[in-house]
Formats: C-alpha cells, structure tokens, sequence
C-alpha cells in the first residue's frame, strides 16, 4: 500500500480557492507515494485527526510568511501573505513532528519548518541581508539548475544525493536566518544564503530552499533521489 503524504495548498489573497503545482503530485506520485491536498482545517482536533492519518508532510512552495510569526513587523520588501495558510501549516508540521512523521519542506516550506521550532528568517534576503547576493530569483525555465549548493558531509541530504555540491534551481526572496536546535544547516549557496536543514532529533525532517520537484519530474537524480527517501522513510 503506498504511503499517504499530505501536501499543504496555497491560495490566493482573497482564499477563493485552493491551488497547487502539478509538478508537486506529480514528484510525489513519482517516487511511489499517494498525495493528497489538503484544506486548511481551523479546529485544532481537526488537524490532529489528520496529522494521525498522514504518513508523511509534504510542505512546498508558496507566498511569503507573516514575519509577526517570528516576532518581526513587515519589512517593505515583504510580499504577500495567506494567514490561514501559515496556521494551519505550522500546527500540522507541530503535530507531525510530535508523532515523529516525516516531513519534507521545498522552498517556503523549509521557513515554516524552521519557524516551528522558533527559528526566523529573512523576510527579503536583498533588502537584509548585508552579502553580495546571488541571483535567487533565477530568470530562467523552471527545473533549470542555476546555482550551486555545498552539503555537509555528515548530513542526511549527503547521504541521499551522494553529493557534497548540487546544482540546484531558484526562486525566492525569502530565506533562513537563525536556525535552532535540533535543526542543523546542511546546505549553503556560495553566498551564504542557507539552502538546506535538517533535524538531528527526527527519523526524516528535511527542508530545501530550491524546487526539486521541477527537476525531479525532468529526471534529475539527485532531485529523484530526496522524493524517493522522503517516500521510503513515510
């Protein structure tokens, strides 16, 4: 029976409707698991119930995080937020991690994990942040490679993609800052922007800055590779 992986919808401001990248199903169905999107639910039992059936997390991409979140006020560089999105996402990443379920995160989805454990962020890594800046909002097709990413060696992520420099793609403006413990950095651009975290405390919690799944779903193996163990690990 192949494993139920929950993945967290986005939606536009005014919450008409819920949206999702068929690249996002389509890694998961790839790689030998069964998705399944989810609507945010508001009542706290509601989302236990879930988090209880689910065997695994997958947080993708999506708008921007409310910075009050990490006890921040908007930056003018911050863009937009869907609330509901950012309640519901953290209480249930709360709940996985309590029943120690894996949880894979792909662009905002490694902020919400971090923020769940108190971390913060940068609302607008080129209005904050003091380095010279890649190009993290690459002008290019989707699952192109445009940059580089160094692994630790003795992370999870290197165990996966058997690879201490992935090429990965790009599209943000947002990434981490402080990261807390029992989260650890594994990744990093050249620019120092942090790429990749994982935790030393879980089974698989593992969060990326880049979108795998638009390599993933192009025959990128090391992309292939992060859904697959994701999926093994569920």
């Amino acid at each position: 029976m192949k494993p139920l992986i929950g993945i967290t919808a986005s939606m536009e401001v005014d919450e008409s409707y819920y949206m999702m990248s068929k690249a996002n199903v389509n890694a998961i169905l790839q790689a030998g698991g069964q998705p399944l999107i989810l609507p945010y639910l508001p009542a706290e039992d509601d989302v236990e119930q879930i988090a209880a059936r689910l065997d695994g997390l997958y947080c993708p991409g999506g708008y921007d995080i409310d910075p009050t979140l990490f006890h921040e006020e908007p930056h003018p560089g911050l863009g937009t937020i869907i609330p509901a999105r950012d309640r519901f996402e953290l209480q249930l990443v709360k709940e996985m991690l309590a029943l120690d379920k894996p949880i894979l995160g792909v662009c905002r989805g490694i902020q919400i994990i971090n923020i769940a454990f108190g971390g913060d962020m940068y609302q607008d890594i080129y209005g904050q942040s003091s380095s010279q800046l890649l190009q993290h909002q690459q002008k290019a097709p989707l699952g192109h490679g445009s940059h580089f990413v160094h692994v630790a060696e003795n992370s999870l992520l290197f165990r996966i993609t058997g690879s201490r420099k992935l090429r990965v793609n790009s599209r943000h403006h947002q990434a981490n800052r402080r990261v807390e413990l029992p989260l650890i950095i594994v990744g990093k651009a050249s620019d120092g922007i942090v790429e990749a975290i994982e935790s030393r405390q879980h089974r698989f919690v593992l969060g990326v800055q880049w979108h795998p799944e638009n390599m993933a779903v192009l025959g990128d193996a090391a992309s292939q590779a992060i859904y697959q163990q994701f999926i093994a690990a569920c």
